[in-house]
């Protein structure tokens, strides 16, 4: 078609990506010359809402090209769309867009994200690392706090994870005992890897290792510690520059709790004893009592109902959930399942949360783009300035796993800037960017091609990567990590990847941390990529272009300023390539780099520009 415009590229419409309330949008769309041109519309429409028809200025031509502008004002935040009808002598057409932001004759229309500048405050994590911990895995300290009152069985460091109990129940109730003290004991270790946010899964007292079935929001588990416990770990950690960020999991409760007592264990008179509870209302009861709604249908975690006032109060309010661990110095918190969330109860939390400590970050897991989420035929409007701060970037996750496999530039770059268009840059910093979590495969496990297919559970449990396997893994490993340092948000270690932790899926996954086996390659791989992301923090806060060249992938990262360029090229392909850098330095190896370069295959560079 004559018709051209790219959503991605200034020329066409600026400011890039998300836009501020109020701030002027300009764009424009040319025509090659060649049939005439009566009227360009631009069509945009707020989510849910009528269409708005916009038409677009003639503005001049050249070189056989005729230019249409408009220039807009959007000052309500939200998600709009828009595409654009064109009235020729032909007759009237409609674009929307392709998966490169480029026009499609009846495309799809162009999502745009407007927000309130002012529902993001400035986060001192931006351009950090975090590390997630889960508690019972990473390491066992000295406190006195800490009391074996389980159901369960307390194993022995070395000793392999449960995945099924010889009754064919899986009870996650084998538990090896890491406490708060034992990460007090390794912040030089943290600090070293360059991690300026810790994220721990749940804290609280549970029944359960994983503890996301809580049996009382207000206690820390006794397993690992106490609330001083909590405190001497937020204190230490700050001194070092780390921040503690806790697991809220705010949709459903354990049914061995406090709230609802299915097992009689706490001394309250729980939903399931009786209907005259305090918390029968809390819960969604079905055929009373053994009748209930749950999470995913498992039975151990009753669903909350989050519109019940005396609930919510239990989290928001004065002395409540918030109020208490919050004023622990806590950096943030993340929301377990936020999509079964309603949006007031999301924006309720975040609001509590600003309100004790207006720099403190509220985190959403969301496994899609979360500017355009649709849950339960809901649409969620997270990133638009008063929900959330940012979320988990499954996306990121998903692009560069299928980068590493299937080697194809474009559609890797076009899958990063869908997410880097789409979401407000104070909210993309502060997204947690991972390869792994608790609730996928290890890294290793999964940059590796070891064929498991026919396998049970039980075998996955014993397989151990071959060497050659391992080491093949360890490069693409590597590669991965290097681009995840690069890209806007920050860079997430699930515990243990950084030392090659093997495990397929949960439980697997969740074997405790391997302090005598330890990978040091591949440490000191992780360790030089956080001292870059720490002495260019500026750099990793501010914009990113990203491109590819020759086959081979680039990422460049720039401060707000313009003081600090740092650039990454990647080789991902199956031969060694060259390119030239000129008047750089090497960020690994400090040295001067000026004229062409080699980078193997499956390798990788990241320089700093020398004038900058």
């Amino acid at each position: 078609m004559i018709f051209y415009y790219n959503s991605r590229d200034l020329k066409y419409k600026k400011p890039f990506g998300a836009v501020v309330c109020g701030k002027q949008i300009d764009f424009t769309l040319e025509a090659k010359d060649g049939i005439f041109v009566e009227s360009v519309y631009l069509v945009l429409t707020k989510d849910g809402e009528e269409d708005c028809y916009y038409q677009m200025n003639y503005a001049s031509s050249k070189d056989a090209t005729s230019v249409f502008n408009l220039k807009i004002t959007i000052n309500d935040a939200g998600l709009y769309w828009y595409k654009f009808v064109t009235n020729t002598e032909l007759g009237s057409f409609v674009f929307g867009k392709n998966e490169y932001g480029e026009l499609l004759q009846n495309g799809e229309p162009f999502s745009l994200t407007i927000y309130s500048e002012e529902g993001f405050a400035p986060s001192v994590q931006n351009g950090g690392v975090i590390y997630q911990i889960f508690v019972d895995r990473f390491n066992k300290g000295i406190d006195k706090a800490c009391i074996w009152d389980k159901d369960g069985v307390l194993k022995n460091w070395d000793e392999d994870v449960t995945i099924i109990d010889s009754d064919g129940v899986f009870r996650a109730n084998d538990f090896y005992g890491g406490n708060l003290q034992g990460i007090v004991d390794k912040l030089d270790y943290l600090k070293d890897l360059g991690v300026t946010m810790i994220y721990l899964s749940p804290i609280f007292k549970s029944s359960s290792n994983h503890r996301y079935d809580t049996g009382d929001y207000m206690c820390i588990d006794e397993l690992l510690g106490d609330d001083n416990s909590l405190l001497r770990l937020v204190a230490k950690a700050k001194e070092k520059g780390i921040g503690i960020m806790l697991d809220g999991v705010f949709n459903h409760t354990g049914s061995d709790s406090r709230y609802f007592n299915k097992l009689g264990k706490y001394d309250s008179f729980g939903a399931y004893q009786g209907i005259k509870s305090p918390y029968y209302d809390w819960y969604y009861f079905i055929n009373y009592p053994d009748e209930y709604g749950c999470w995913w249908g498992i039975t151990v975690t009753p669903t909350v109902n989050k519109n019940n006032e005396a609930y919510r109060q239990f989290i928001l309010g004065e002395n409540g959930v918030l109020d208490k661990w919050t004023k622990f110095g806590l950096a943030g918190w993340r929301l377990d399942v936020v999509d079964e969330l309603d949006i007031e109860f999301v924006n309720d939390i975040r609001k509590r949360v600003k309100s004790i400590d207006k720099n403190a970050i509220v985190i959403g897991e969301v496994w899609e783009d979360a500017s355009t989420k649709i849950a339960y035929s809901k649409r969620r409007p997270y990133l638009q300035g008063s929900q959330l701060d940012g979320v988990m970037n499954y996306p990121f996750k998903n692009a560069i796993i299928d980068f590493i496999w299937n080697k194809d530039i474009n559609s890797f770059v076009n899958n990063i800037m869908t997410i880097y268009e789409n979401y407000p840059l104070c909210a993309l910093n502060c997204c947690m960017n991972f390869l792994g979590t608790h609730d996928t495969v290890r890294a290793i496990n999964t940059m590796s091609n070891y064929d498991i297919s026919g396998t049970t559970k039980e075998n996955r449990l014993h397989i151990r990567l071959p060497k050659e396997v391992k080491d093949n893994a360890k490069t693409n490993l590597k590669l991965a990590t290097a681009i995840l340092y690069a890209l806007p948000g920050m860079p997430t270690i699930f515990y243990g990847d950084e030392v090659g932790l093997e495990g397929y899926e949960d439980p697997i996954n969740r074997r405790p941390f391997p302090w005598n086996n330890m990978d040091t390659d591949l440490l000191d791989h992780y360790k030089t990529l956080g001292k870059i992301r720490a002495k260019y923090k500026k750099a990793f806060s501010g914009t990113m272009d990203i491109f590819s060249d020759n086959g081979m992938l680039y990422i460049i990262r720039k401060s707000a300023d313009n003081m600090q360029n740092i650039q990454f090229i990647y080789n991902n392909s199956n031969e060694n390539k060259q390119t030239t850098i000129n008047n750089c330095i090497n960020c690994i190896t400090n040295k001067v780099i000026d004229g062409e370069v080699t980078i193997k295959q499956g390798e990788f560079s990241v320089t700093k520009c020398k004038n900058v």
